[in-house]
C-alpha cells in the first residue's frame, strides 16, 4: 500500500515494501525533509517532529543509521503507541502518520510529518525549531519574535462578540458559575481567565465561547447553525420534519441526546428476573458523540448546523469543519487536539465531554461493551463524520447481560467474545477459544485462565481435557421469572411497534413457547392484543 510522505513540494509515493538498494536510492542521505534515526529516540523524535512541522514537513525513519546500516525495528503495536505517545508531547506538531516500511528482511519505522497550517509547534521544554538542510535549529531572539508574529494561530474562541456580560442569560450564568464553583463576586474575573469574556470587567464583550454558553441563541450572534436532529423511516428513507436546536450549547447537546435516544425507543429485556428497558446506543456515545461535534465544529459565520441523522440502522453525526491538527483518521484515537480549547474545557466541567479527551476510546469502549459495532469516522475537509451501527449479532438480552457484566470488571474484546459463547451455553476448550480469536494454545489457555481467575468462567477437568463454563450465578438468562403484570408490560411496550411475534417475546423474556402462547392468548382475550396471520407468519398488534 502506498502512502504520502509529505513536504511542500509536493506528496511523494512511497510502497510499503522496498529492497535495500531501492531504500538508498530513494533516501540517499539525511536533508530537508529526511532524518535517519537507529532506534526509537523520543528527544530526538520530538525534536524532529516539531522542526518538520514548522518547516516543510518531512520523514523520520526508525532504524536507519546514518552510515545506512538498517537495525529492524519490530514495530510493533506497543512501539506506535509508544511514538503516539512521545509525538503528543510535542506542543501543536503538525499532522503525522505511522508506516511500517518492509526492507528486505528488515521492518523500519516512517513518521510522515505534516507542515503545520495554523501556529507552530514547539518542543516540551519550549523551544521552537526549524529544519534547515539536515538540522533542526532552534529560533532565538528577533529571528524567533518574527517566526512567532508571522505564525501565531488565532483562537476563534477567544474572539470578541458583540454583546457583552449584562446580555447574558442569568441562567446560564448561574450554570456556568456553579459548574466550576467561582464566588460569585469575582465572576467577570473568572469568566476571563477560562476565555468566555474578553476582559475582566463586566462591560467587557463576550468571547465566541462566551456566547456560545451565555447567550439564549448564540448561532443568531454568530451567524452560524445549531444543532438540528432529524430522523428517517425505516420503510421508504423518508425523513421526518428537523428539530433544530438553537440555545447554549450545552442545551443544544442535551435537547439533540434526548431527541435520538427518544427516537431509536428501547429494548424491553429481562435480566435475573428484572425487566429493564436497553437503549438502543449506549447514552454515554450518543452524547459523546453530539458534544464532540459541538466542541470541534467550525463557528465561523455561516456555517450549517451540526446535523444528527438517525436511521434504521445507525445514527450519523456530521458537523461542519476538518480535523484539528495534528488529528488524522489514522490517529484519531491517539491524539486529543480541541478545535475551541475554551468551550471543551466548559464542557468538561459540565460532565458533557470525556474529562480526559479520550471522547473516541470512550465510545469505542462503551459500544464493546453492549456488543455493538465500532463506531466509523471519516473526514472529507469539509465535515467531520461519526457513524455509529445499531446492528448487533447479539440478542438486546445478552447485550443487556454483557453491560453488566462489563460493570463488574473491565473486559476486552476476547473475554466478551468468549463470555457470550459462555452464557449460550457452550462448554469452552482450548481449540474452540482458538478458533475463535484466532491465536496459539498459550494464549487461548491464558485468555480462558484469566476469566477463571475473575470469576466469570467455572473450570473441570485438567490440562487438555479442561473445559470451562459459565460461573453459578452468572447465567441470568434462561428461565427468569417475572409477575404476570410486568410480562404483560414487556409484551404491549414490544407491540407498540408495530407487531410481536411468540418468538420475538421469548429471545426477549426467556418464556418457553408453551408459556409466551398463553401469555399471548390472555391478552387477545381480554382486548389488549389482536391475534393477525396464521401458523409461521402469526403476529400480534395492539387491540
Amino acid at each position: 500500500m502506498a502512502y504520502p510522505l509529505f513536504h511542500e513540494a509536493g506528496p511523494r509515493e512511497l510502497p510499503s515494501a522496498l529492497t535495500p538498494a531501492e531504500l538508498a536510492a530513494t533516501f540517499p542521505a539525511e536533508d530537508e525533509h529526511v532524518e535517519f534515526s537507529r532506534t526509537l529516540l523520543e528527544p530526538h523524535i520530538r525534536d524532529n517532529v516539531a522542526a518538520f512541522s514548522n518547516t516543510d514537513g518531512g520523514v523520520i525513519l526508525l532504524g536507519v543509521r546514518n552510515d545506512g546500516v538498517l537495525l529492524d525495528q519490530g514495530a510493533d503495536d506497543e512501539s506506535l503507541a509508544r511514538i503516539h505517545r512521545t509525538i503528543a508531547e510535542v506542543s501543536d506538531p503538525g499532522r503525522y502518520e505511522l508506516h511500517r516500511l518492509a526492507v528486505g528482511d528488515v521492518t523500519l519505522l516512517v513518521i510522515a510529518v505534516r507542515r503545520r497550517r495554523e501556529g507552530f509547534a514547539q518542543t516540551p521544554d519550549g523551544r521552537v525549531l526549524v529544519r534547515r538542510d539536515a538540522t533542526n535549529t532552534p529560533l532565538l531572539g528577533a529571528e524567533l519574535a518574527h517566526f512567532v508574529a508571522a505564525h501565531e494561530a488565532a483562537r476563534p474562541d477567544l474572539s470578541a462578540v458583540g454583546p457583552t456580560l449584562d446580555d447574558a442569560d442569568p441562567a446560564q450564568l448561574d450554570t456556568v458559575r456553579r459548574a466550576h464553583r467561582w464566588p460569585a463576586d469575582q465572576l467577570p474575573e473568572r469568566l476571563h481567565t477560562a476565555g468566555l469574556l474578553t476582559a475582566p470587567v463586566a462591560g467587557a464583550p463576550l468571547t465566541v465561547a462566551g456566547a456560545l454558553f451565555l447567550l439564549e441563541n448564540p448561532g443568531g450572534t454568530l451567524g452560524t447553525g445549531g444543532t438540528q436532529v432529524v430522523r428517517f423511516d425505516a420503510d421508504d428513507g423518508g425523513r421526518h420534519q428537523p428539530r433544530e436546536l438553537t440555545g447554549p450549547v450545552h442545551q443544544q447537546i442535551d435537547g439533540a441526546t434526548r431527541a435520538v435516544l427518544d427516537a431509536l425507543g428501547t429494548d424491553s429485556v429481562v435480566v435475573d428476573q428484572h425487566p429493564h428497558e436497553l437503549p438502543r446506543l449506549p447514552v454515554v456515545v450518543v452524547r459523546e458523540a453530539i458534544a464532540n461535534a459541538v466542541a470541534h465544529r467550525s463557528y465561523e459565520r455561516g456555517t450549517g448546523s451540526v446535523r444528527v441523522e438517525v436511521h434504521p440502522d445507525r445514527v450519523v453525526v456530521r458537523s461542519p469543519g476538518d480535523l484539528p491538527e495534528p488529528v488524522t483518521l489514522a490517529n484519531l484515537s491517539a491524539q486529543a487536539a480541541p478545535r475551541h480549547p475554551a468551550v471543551a474545557a466548559v464542557l468538561r466541567r459540565l460532565d458533557l465531554v470525556d474529562a480526559r479527551g479520550h471522547g473516541v476510546d470512550v465510545m469505542a469502549d462503551a459500544m464493546a461493551a453492549h456488543l455493538l459495532g465500532a463506531p466509523r469516522f471519516d473526514a472529507d475537509g469539509g465535515h467531520v463524520v461519526v457513524e455509529l451501527p445499531l446492528a448487533s449479532e447479539a440478542t438486546p438480552q445478552e447485550r443487556a447481560w454483557m453491560a453488566e457484566m462489563s460493570e463488574r470488571a473491565e473486559l476486552d474484546e476476547a473475554d466478551r467474545a468468549l463470555l457470550l459463547l459462555a452464557v449460550r451455553g457452550h462448554a469452552l476448550a482450548n481449540a474452540a477459544v482458538r478458533a475463535t480469536l484466532g491465536v496459539d494454545v498459550t494464549r487461548a489457555r491464558l485468555a480462558l485462565q484469566r476469566l477463571r481467575d475473575r470469576g466469570f468462567l467455572a473450570q473441570s477437568g485438567q490440562l487438555g481435557g479442561a473445559a470451562y463454563v459459565l460461573a453459578d450465578g452468572l447465567a441470568p438468562l434462561a428461565g427468569p421469572r417475572l409477575a404476570h403484570r410486568q410480562l404483560q408490560k414487556v409484551v404491549l411496550t414490544m407491540a407498540v411497534k408495530g407487531g410481536v411475534t411468540n418468538e420475538q417475546i421469548r429471545e426477549r423474556t426467556g418464556l418457553t413457547r408453551r408459556e409466551t402462547l398463553k401469555l399471548l392468548s390472555g391478552l387477545v382475550a381480554e382486548g389488549r392484543l389482536v391475534k393477525r396471520g396464521s401458523r409461521r407468519g402469526t403476529f400480534y398488534t395492539l387491540g
